[in-house]
């Protein structure tokens, strides 16, 4: 919980301090603003008759600027209103001082604009008289004076309503639990204030620093341009009428479109407790009315280029994720995904026996001399052309691709996943791999043939190597399988008896052959001849 007014008159007060800052704070704002853009004028234009008279402009703009910012202290504030109308007649009194000097110099000035050559300062020195008539006009309107003015030149008294988007403020501001973290660079920036000149002043100022600038004149229509259109910053006044800034600066923070979007908060209102809630809500940053211009044009570089920082740090991380999707993709394509798991999850030795498992090795019958007889980019485009079929049509069995070694090739059915059919898959895929290279081979002038041996059986399966990974299988049942490709005859599949037991059922089976295997001795081999047609 945080500490409120104890009592009606510490709330009085600090109603009474926001109007006065609500006030007073625009048009000396703007006077500072534009004084400064006369100094700048002035000086590209080199108009050193004019320039004494700016000296004293800039001198009484000065004084006028030390004195309202004495007087918005909390301290002058509550001694105003111990006082009462003798501290607010003293209070104007020592404000017109630097005002009336102020305009003095501006309309002497103006008179004598064309025969000082001052042409390009007229519209800087029209709104400068027209800001200060407008602050003149507000400090009459600081309390009642002792001659009631005339209703035509009564000026509204506004307290009402500035009153009530302060305590539409106050509301606002409950604590907010933090959000996570979520030459000069330019951008595109949204100015928001309800009061036209300061965002014509702000706006002209960001201009000529080189940013796109576009301005909105409150709450909602800066939620809809932010909507609609991309921006790098947004410059946010805290007491609008319709939305207070508080409130759209949570509506941001809140959208996970608009949440990236820097804010820097810009107000009259000065309190610590008003910095804290903006920052703890997601502002970046936070100036009070009148700014430097000097920290503001700091504040917003340093903002855009966290900003861009930031990008950079998104966009790396995002070449990280590819990079990373690039070596899982390289990963799964060398490795089963079951394996891959156990491996990221820290297994170092993956060693497992499989007691059912059918292993396929495939050769091509005088690849040899017929590499020798062909172009080495030849060579390598039918070998592709034919594994790559034999690879797509493992992935469609969903059995695995063991290794390739030259122009023999080998897959197994029951690892490291096991499968009841891993027999009959394995044949299917024999078949397919049969018919595919007699498809080739009506493509190439150089037939090609191969020969294909089968066996099922125990097997050990792992992964083998530190550097470059390998799954592999090895036994008896491996070696078995070798056996029968050698053995075996070209366009042909040779499957051991083992094999023939379990594809019976589904595939035509030739008569057995005594067949003789180095380290067998002589052994019964089956070759399996066609699919057997389904019957209703």
């Amino acid at each position: 919980m945080n500490d409120r007014p104890e009592n009606e008159a510490q709330h009085a007060q600090a109603v009474w301090l926001a109007n006065l800052r609500q006030n007073l704070i625009s048009p000396v704002s703007a006077i500072v603003g534009i004084n400064e853009l006369l100094q700048s004028g002035a000086g590209r234009l080199t108009l050193d008759e004019v320039a004494s008279d700016l000296d004293r402009i800039s001198q009484a703009t000065t004084e006028l600027k030390a004195l309202v910012d004495q007087l918005l202290h909390p301290d002058t504030a509550l001694k105003l209103t111990i006082s009462g109308n003798e501290g607010v007649n003293r209070l104007r009194h020592d404000l017109r001082t630097p005002m009336n000097a102020i305009k003095g110099y501006s309309e002497m000035l103006l008179e004598d604009i064309d025969d000082r050559n001052a042409g390009g300062l007229e519209a800087d020195l029209c709104g400068l008289l027209e800001h200060t008539d407008a602050l003149l006009k507000h400090i009459d309107n600081l309390a009642p004076s002792d001659k009631a003015p005339d209703e035509d030149t009564k000026v509204p008294d506004t307290s009402l309503d500035t009153a009530a988007m302060f305590a539409s403020l106050v509301q606002s501001m409950q604590p907010l639990a933090p959000i996570t973290d979520t030459g000069a660079p330019t951008g595109k920036i949204l100015v928001v204030d309800d009061v036209e000149a300061n965002r014509d002043l702000l706006a002209r100022r960001l201009k000529r620093d080189g940013h796109q600038v576009s301005i909105a004149d409150g709450g909602y229509s800066a939620v809809e341009l932010l909507s609609q259109h991309p921006f790098d910053l947004v410059l946010l006044d805290l007491m609008m009428p319709d939305i207070n800034g508080f409130d759209v600066l949570a509506r941001l923070k809140a959208d996970d479109t608009l949440r990236d979007i820097p804010v820097i908060m810009i107000s009259a209102l000065d309190e610590i407790e008003s910095v804290a809630r903006c920052i703890e809500a997601g502002a970046e940053d936070y100036l009070p009315k009148p700014f430097n211009l000097i920290l503001l044009q700091a504040r917003i570089s340093a903002t855009l280029e966290k900003k861009r920082w930031r990008e950079r740090e998104r966009h790396f991380l995002e070449q990280v994720e590819t990079e990373k999707q690039k070596y899982k993709d390289l990963l799964h394509s060398i490795l089963p995904q079951q394996i891959v798991t156990r491996l990221n999850g820290g297994e170092t030795t993956i060693a497992d026996r499989y007691n059912d498992v059918t292993v396929l090795f495939s050769d091509i019958v005088g690849f040899t001399e017929m590499s020798a007889n062909l172009p080495p980019a030849h060579v390598v485009y039918y070998l592709n052309r034919i594994f790559s079929d034999f690879d797509r049509t493992a992935r469609e069995l969903g059995v695995e691709k063991i290794k390739t070694i030259g122009d023999a090739y080998m897959v197994a059915a029951g690892v490291p996943n096991g499968r009841e059919d891993h027999a009959e898959v394995i044949v299917e895929m024999a078949l397919r791999m049969l018919d595919q290279v007699e498809a080739l081979n009506l493509e190439t002038d150089y037939p090609m043939h191969i020969r294909i041996g089968v066996h099922s059986g125990p097997v050990v399966a792992g992964i083998i190597g530190s550097h470059r990974f390998l799954y592999d299988v090895w036994g008896d049942t491996v070696n078995f399988a070798s056996r029968l490709e050698s053995t075996g005859t070209p366009g042909r599949v040779q499957v051991s008896e083992a094999t023939a037991r379990q594809v019976g059922h589904r595939f035509e089976v030739s008569e057995p052959v005594d067949t003789r295997i180095k380290g067998k001795g002589q052994v019964r081999t089956y070759y399996v001849t066609q699919r057997k047609t389904a019957v209703d």
